[in-house]
């Protein structure tokens, strides 16, 4: 069983309690339905158990644009082939723009310390509007698509909206992406427009992208126009030198803002494509319907994190991330977003809370590497900024060690909601978060989503409390995929979820419920290890490994030794560190100590550098297969793949 800090090191007042947005929903759902419910707990198994009428309330919280019709479930027994809101109606990008407001701000952008720009509603409106007769003049309509290779700017906002506006189908990543790997996900979907910026600023550098796109383009042989959004100052350049290329002003020039006209359409009709990670092969397409993604969000937003309209949202996030399709709901819910692109350490490593304390932010979403690499960092943004409006920050990405749980409360600010989530990308949404009303333990998720029934599994399919399995969903919710693309008879989505547990959500993550209620998730299901037979989640050897001061990150896999698995650890180190017996000892110690014994690596080897996916996520699975002579599928998913050549025939590993 995991082990629990009895004591909670944050609890929300009674006042906090009182006014947050999910205990007047409890109070609601009492007096709509006639039920007694009391505490958030109460609520999680009333929306389990009545989800038809729990869905129609989060669609009445909402005040959600468009006909809902009669029935809001049938066939609720099926996973997959369940139907939310069957007979509803609707348009996503008419909820997120019900505003118009000329005063008040929907946007707030900053890209590094280059560019600054704010945008209220109905500078938003004008730009959609005639963002929208512009696609339409290209030809675009329902159930085309629209893709995108651009920054967290603005102009990315507006164009999905935009194409949502028209019911054609959005799908993004960012710029930094390697040719192959736009093409491995654009290629695909084929789009009929293809937007991207003419480049992007990181960490200070100015990069251009006018080369990657002369050998991108020529191979979306469906898209009418490439419209080059500027950035760098370079548009009209780079749209002359490529084929159907017009740059966004000379796109735009022919049309003057009018009223926007929104096609609703049903409730699953498709709205975002996104992409599996792609490191064991081509990029998965996963469908997301408008309906599903408008209703997890909004329960998301205002109930999970309390927030309300007026207030500022943001999160740290490339367009290549499902966190950015999160964020931009949240016009749905009246918030102004807040967005960042660029390096979070440029042009200092407190340049985000600079923007929180000069925005006010309310909440601050970001990954568990990122609130890491502050620890070891040394900032105490409690110290030297004022974050007394925010309320929430979120950490996802990857599990968050216990220590940053604690560095939160010590160096950020002790009164905030920490609310470790996970979810994905799968799912476009959470299966476990945040509870605004419960209090906070170290290394705990809190608790189960409202509508989500999450279990925990042994092997053999029974539910387990205090001991690891894997982490599922045993019924339906309405932001399931619609389906993937180019998966006609619905094998590859079925095979992705359902194969281990027929009609049971099996998400590939490890994970054990504590004795508060809370989620312990010890890693990806596909890269725990199994030494002797026994299933060790690969975060559990991070959560220790990482807290000896000498280590940046940690990456653990399991070799295929003597008949068995032999856990190796590869460290980076701090410059100047060296991995010698003293250090190895000492990381051994600390693993035996704060895990177990059987959580002690075999191997410890330094490494300089550690692949990760371009959304930042350490992928054990690529080493994996390095260490083990195979080749990496797909290198393109990777940000760094040179970084596998650190791993191949490394002659520690042979003895």
């Amino acid at each position: 069983m995991a082990v629990v800090t009895e004591e909670a090191l944050w609890t929300p007042s009674p006042e906090r309690i009182a006014g947050a947005a999910v205990t007047a929903f409890i109070r609601a759902t009492n007096e709509r339905h006639g039920t007694d419910l009391k505490t958030y707990r109460d609520l999680h198994a009333w929306s389990i158990l009545r989800p038809d009428c729990f869905w129609e309330q989060v669609w009445d919280l909402g005040e959600v644009i468009g006909d809902r019709g009669d029935v809001a479930l049938i066939d609720g027994e099926k996973m997959p082939g369940a139907r939310f809101f069957p007979e509803a109606r609707l348009n996503y990008a008419e909820n997120l723009l019900r505003s118009r407001d000329l005063s008040s701000l929907a946007l707030i952008f900053r890209g590094e310390d280059k560019v600054e720009r704010q945008v209220t509603f109905g500078e938003l409106c004008d730009l959609v509007s005639r963002l929208q007769q512009a696609l339409r003049a290209a030809g675009v309509g329902v159930g085309d698509r629209v893709a995108a290779t651009m920054p967290n700017l603005p102009e990315t906002i507006a164009v999905m909206l935009a194409a949502a506006s028209l019911g054609a189908i959005f799908s993004s990543c960012s710029p930094d992406f390697g040719e192959r790997g736009i093409l491995d996900r654009f290629g695909q979907i084929e789009p009929k427009v293809y937007v991207a910026c003419d480049g992007y600023w990181y960490a200070g550098k100015r990069v251009s992208i006018a080369d990657k796109l002369k050998a991108v383009v020529p191979h979306l042989p469906t898209a009418v126009k490439t419209v080059i959004v500027p950035y760098l100052g370079e548009a009209e350049e780079v749209a002359a030198s490529l084929p159907n290329g017009v740059s966004l002003d000379a796109f735009l020039a022919p049309f003057a803002p009018a009223p926007l006209h929104y096609e609703r359409l049903p409730f699953n009709h498709p709205l975002f494509i996104l992409f599996s990670s792609g490191t064991t092969g081509v990029p998965k397409c996963i469908v997301h319907g408008a309906g599903g993604t408008l209703l997890q969000h909004i329960k998301e937003h205002r109930l999970h994190c309390d927030l309300h309209p007026g207030e500022r949202l943001f999160y740290f996030t490339t367009c290549g991330w499902m966190m950015w399709n999160w964020l931009v709901t949240g016009l749905a819910s009246g918030l102004t977003l807040c967005l960042f692109d660029g390096s979070p350490f440029a042009p200092s490593p407190s340049v985000l809370f600079d923007y929180a304390a000069k925005e006010r932010f309310a909440l601050f979403g970001t990954s568990a590497k990122y609130i890491d690499s502050l620890r070891k960092e040394g900032l105490r943004p409690a110290d030297t900024h004022d974050l007394s409006a925010l309320k929430t920050l979120t950490s996802t990405g990857s599990p968050l060690a216990p220590a940053d749980f604690a560095y939160v409360y010590e160096a950020i600010k002790p009164d905030l909601h920490l609310a470790s989530i996970s979810g994905g990308t799968d799912i476009v949404s959470c299966f476990v978060l945040g509870d605004p009303t419960a209090p906070v333990y170290r290394g705990e998720i809190q608790c189960a989503g409202l509508g989500m029934a999450v279990e925990v599994w042994s092997d053999d399919g029974r539910p387990v409390t205090g001991e690891r399995g894997e982490l599922v969903c045993t019924r339906p919710f309405p932001s399931m995929p619609v389906m993937f693309w180019n998966d006609p008879e619905g094998a590859k989505y079925h095979a992705a979820y359902f194969d281990r547990f027929p009609n049971i959500w099996c998400h590939g993550d490890f994970a054990e419920w504590t004795v508060h209620g809370g989620l312990i998730i010890h890693g990806r299901s596909d890269a725990t290890l199994n030494p002797q037979g026994v299933r060790i989640g690969t975060a559990e050897i991070y959560a220790q490994a990482e807290q000896v001061p000498e280590i940046v990150e940690a990456i653990a896999i399991g070799q295929d030794w003597d008949n068995d698995v032999r856990v190796v650890l590869f460290v980076r180190l701090k410059a100047g560190a060296v991995l010698d017996e003293a250090l190895e000892k000492r990381i051994r110690t600390q693993i035996r100590t704060g895990a177990s014994p059987r959580h002690v690596p075999a191997k410890i080897i330094a490494v300089t550098d550690i692949p990760r996916t371009r959304s930042g996520k350490i992928t054990e699975l690529a080493v994996r297969e390095v260490v083990h002579g195979r080749p990496v599928k797909n290198t393109e998913a990777l940000a760094n793949p040179e970084s596998l050549e650190l791993y191949r025939n490394l002659p520690q590993l042979g003895a």
